[in-house]
């Protein structure tokens, strides 16, 4: 699996380099327009994790990560892609969970898939007034780390300071919001697909590890208990030829 994980890390990171370039670059739009979240309306978190174990605490990680940033907005609601994270979130905040997504990020993920979630995100009744993507960023093959990317609404985008500067028309600013959301998902769910593969080679590595230990030690206690009853059986020996020559 180790093996396996791996081949499948190689392309995953492809994948996750591409992803980042064009969420990094729909992003500068908005860094350059100074564009800010608006706090007088919810907030909608979306956890990007997925369907598989056996990765260690990637999945537990981002949880962790969901609970702390409800602390600071506790009006939220929350959409979850993927089982692993929905069934630990459904034990502490069921109440915020009004979208969920299964069999997602079981592969590469593709610029179709986000755009299909975004879609069913912008079908909610709520009027929200930020969206705030939470990923697992990948750091290096070894670490990552929970991360935020903000997708904005559009009245937001209206509010920003420099976005004259850009000459965009209002009829365009629906259809800006939306790509910059499956933008930013895709760049989410690539990059978070990358560290589960990572996570998930990391762990089949320390399982074949401890694996090994075990059966070293066991050989040791084996060859132990196997030289002790020898040497009982020699002590017998002994001692009954030594009894029968003394007779």
């Amino acid at each position: 699996m180790k093996i396996v994980a791996s081949t499948r890390l190689t392309r995953a990171q492809k994948a996750m380099d591409e992803s980042r370039n064009y969420g990094q670059t729909s992003n500068q739009v908005f860094e350059n327009a100074e564009t800010k979240a608006l706090d007088d309306k919810k907030t909608l978190i979306v956890v990007a994790s997925s369907d598989k174990g056996l990765c260690g605490g990637i999945h537990s990680g981002l949880s962790k990560a969901t609970r702390r940033l409800l602390q600071t907005h506790s009006n939220a609601d929350i959409v979850v892609l993927g089982e692993k994270v929905k069934a630990q979130l459904s034990r502490v905040h069921p109440e915020l969970i009004t979208l969920s997504f299964a069999n997602v990020c079981k592969d590469i993920p593709t610029f179709a898939d986000a755009q299909a979630i975004a879609d069913q995100i912008a079908l909610l009744p709520t009027d929200y007034a930020s969206v705030k993507v939470l990923y697992n960023s990948f750091v290096n093959a070894q670490s990552y780390e929970p991360t935020t990317i903000e997708a904005f609404s559009e009245e937001a985008i209206t509010q920003s300071a420099n976005i004259s500067a850009f000459e965009i028309d209002d009829e365009a600013l629906a259809n800006l919001r939306e790509y910059s959301l499956a933008n930013n998902l895709y760049w989410a769910m690539a990059e978070g697909h990358a560290c589960e593969i990572s996570a998930r080679r990391n762990a089949m590595e320390n399982a074949s590890k401890n694996a090994g230990e075990m059966i070293n030690k066991f050989q040791i206690l084996y060859n132990r208990q196997r030289q002790a009853a020898i040497t009982g059986e020699l002590v017998e020996i002994i001692t009954g030829a030594t009894a029968s020559a003394d007779m």
